[in-house]
């Protein structure tokens, strides 16, 4: 690759242990705000889905992205309102969804997310780690709005949080639910046979637009057919387990392409954990 070309490259990330972690860039990363509900915005772009809920006394961030993207994040939040961000929500750990936390934790932001979480964030010594953590749910009030974040277990790793908007009747993921191939992120507690079970568990909350960790805004239907999907690739590897004694060899007969999802070898490579875990079921 050309040093010409290096340098317009403007985005790009890989998978290293068990977060995402961010290449240097020498442009500002192009983020997108858009409209969800009333009071309730998504920026996309470069790392995980970040959403922005604005009240009368303040705005409530759910992911932060990465620490390049802090900047940018206020802009897009200036755009839709005046009223300063006070607090933040991590989903979970992972550097694409807390590596803004440093940034604005010294911006006098308070950062809220699950205990196993602030717990990885600590044991991987990523920087950030927020002051504020809880067991199994946490509410937050400002301007008269309710904000919830909920833990119902393990799945994409052992720490993942949903935020739920309940007068919205909207649902923030993080990576429980992506509209790409799932990421069983086993050095972090991850599980596939526990994930369909906390799913089913989100599933009983009352609500009807999904945000989640990856792609775009989507429905509670697509949520459903995410679960359906992750059960059966979980089904389909724990027979491959009886026909195959490599992982690699059993990973390559998923068919994953039956499912839609973008996959990169990165992603395909993590299915040796899912493998290794079905085996032992």
């Amino acid at each position: 690759m050309s040093q010409a070309l290096l340098l317009r490259t403007t985005f790009a990330v890989f998978l290293t242990g068990a977060f995402f972690v961010a290449k240097p860039q020498l442009e500002p990363p192009k983020l997108d705000i858009s409209k969800v509900k009333d009071n309730l915005y998504v920026i996309e772009g470069d790392g995980g889905n970040t959403g922005v809920f604005v009240t009368s006394e303040g705005v409530i961030l759910t992911d932060v992205k990465f620490p390049r993207d802090v900047e940018v994040i206020l802009e897009k939040v200036k755009s839709v309102t005046d009223q300063k961000v006070r607090y933040v929500y991590n989903t979970h750990h992972h550097g694409d969804h807390s590596g803004g936390n440093e940034k604005l934790l010294a911006q006098g932001v308070e950062i809220v997310l699950h205990e196993n979480a602030r717990r990885n964030i600590i044991e991987k010594k990523q920087p950030g780690a927020p002051r504020i953590a809880f067991a199994d749910r946490s509410e937050l009030w400002l301007g008269g709005k309710q904000v919830q974040a909920r833990y119902f277990g393990r799945g994409h790793t052992n720490g993942d949080a949903v935020i739920y908007y309940p007068e919205l009747k909207t649902l923030q993921t993080g990576d429980m639910f992506v509209r790409q191939a799932p990421i069983i992120d086993y050095s972090s507690g991850g599980s596939a046979i526990e994930w369909t079970k906390t799913l089913d568990q989100v599933l009983a909350l009352d609500f009807e637009t999904v945000i989640p960790g990856h792609g775009p805004v989507s429905t509670k239907a697509d949520l459903i057919k995410f679960r359906k999907d992750l059960e059966t690739l979980r089904d389909r590897m724990s027979a491959l387990t009886k026909k195959y004694t490599k992982p690699e060899e059993a990973t390559a007969q998923l068919k994953l392409e039956d499912f839609g999802w973008t996959v990169n070898p990165a992603i395909l490579k993590r299915f040796e954990g899912l493998y290794n875990e079905m085996r032992q079921r």
